[in-house]
């Protein structure tokens, strides 16, 4: 009873907690998005730091790396967007061609004319271009406004990392300051790991994309070929996502079937090496939770935070399950949040060239 009781109080805190996560997300969203990026940027700023650098410098420069990768993948868009733009004119009359095509066969199916659908469709619109671009422009200036604020953010994160370790470490006694010096070091270490690995992974996806679209004849392929591998940063929901519209944008370019079929054969080709190679040996298995807490992370990251929400929710639920596993009255959470058959976690990719690349350098 006693223990039924204990598990009640642990939901309802759980319950409250994603409620002030839901209201102060304006707030936390920046801070978690930081402290999360920074995570990864530790090994980097403790490279420049072991070069002679100070911490608050190591740290700018680990920001300026991020701001320079975060450019890059910025200009390559537009350079692909400008070569999309000078083939619109063409796709909207090919997505006109295809409006009038459904009108047709909703008039031929249901009995609604093409006259009564055109009216439908303004009175659906009427009045609302002004209030979309007003949305428009308030949503960019909030998305600048919160890219400044994680970059400020990340570079006190960084630089101030060893204050807020030892004030974790205060928290708690003396006897157990051992043990949550390890959980944070755990914690920290499953964002690093997990993050670092889909970006190199991502990095892979966008050559084999790439290459795909190209041989399949889809014109910006290397935009689309980026934007399905950015959007993998969301499981499940992101690689449907990027192959949709490239589909979509197939469609609009006036592609046939084969093409259509090849983006197809490409996506589970791609979708296969992923699984059953890239994040075995790039990934590796650092975050230990079955799929499905990760599709219901997924899901009440975006109701909580939106597109933000699904982003962090998977490095989120994977160092909350080792603060779980770290607690007997929470071990029950951690367990149901693993995997069913739980495996020892296996090297990724970038520890095993780390690790051959230590032993080099203490042979030399």
């Amino acid at each position: 009873m006693e223990k039924l009781g204990l598990s009640v109080n642990t939901l309802l805190l759980f319950v409250l907690a994603f409620a002030g996560l839901y209201f102060a997300s304006p707030f936390l969203i920046p801070v978690a998005l930081a402290a999360v990026l920074s995570m990864v940027f530790i090994r980097l700023s403790n490279f420049f730091e072991r070069k002679g650098i100070s911490r608050p410098y190591a740290s700018l420069l680990c920001i300026l790396v991020f701001v320079l990768a975060m450019g890059l993948i910025v200009l390559l868009l537009t350079i692909q967007l400008g070569s999309l733009a000078e083939n619109l004119e063409s796709m909207e009359q090919r997505m006109v061609g295809m409006l009038e095509s459904l009108k047709a066969w909703i008039n031929q199916t249901i009995g609604i004319e093409k006259d009564t659908q055109q009216q439908a469709i303004e009175q659906g619109t009427k009045g609302k271009s002004g209030t979309m671009i007003l949305s428009f422009a308030a949503g960019l200036v909030g998305i600048l406004v919160n890219t400044v604020l994680v970059l400020v953010y990340m570079f006190l994160f960084l630089s101030m990392r060893g204050h807020i370790k030892k004030f974790i470490l205060k928290l708690v006694s003396k006897k157990e300051g051992p043990d949550m010096a390890m959980l944070v070091h755990d914690a920290g270490k499953v964002s690093q790991k997990y993050l670092s690995g889909m970006a190199a992974m991502i990095g892979i996806l966008w050559l084999m994309y790439g290459i795909g679209f190209s041989i399949v004849g889809v014109k910006s392929a290397i935009f689309f070929a980026v934007l399905c591998g950015l959007l993998e940063i969301v499981p499940f929901v992101g690689n449907l996502t990027g192959t949709s519209l490239t589909v979509l944008a197939v469609v609009a370019q006036g592609g046939d079937s084969k093409m259509i079929v090849g983006v197809l054969v490409t996506y589970f080709l791609v979708q296969f090496i992923q699984t059953y190679v890239l994040e075995p040996i790039v990934v590796g298995e650092q975050v230990n939770i079955n799929p499905l807490f990760t599709i219901m992370a997924i899901v009440l990251g975006e109701l909580v935070w939106g597109i933000a929400g699904m982003i962090l929710a998977v490095p989120l639920l994977g160092m909350a399950k080792i603060i779980c596993d770290s607690y007997p009255h929470l071990q029950p959470y951690g367990f149901l949040i693993g995997p069913e058959n739980p495996k020892k976690p296996k090297t990724s990719l970038l520890d095993y060239i780390k690790a051959r690349f230590s032993r080099t350098s203490k042979r030399g």
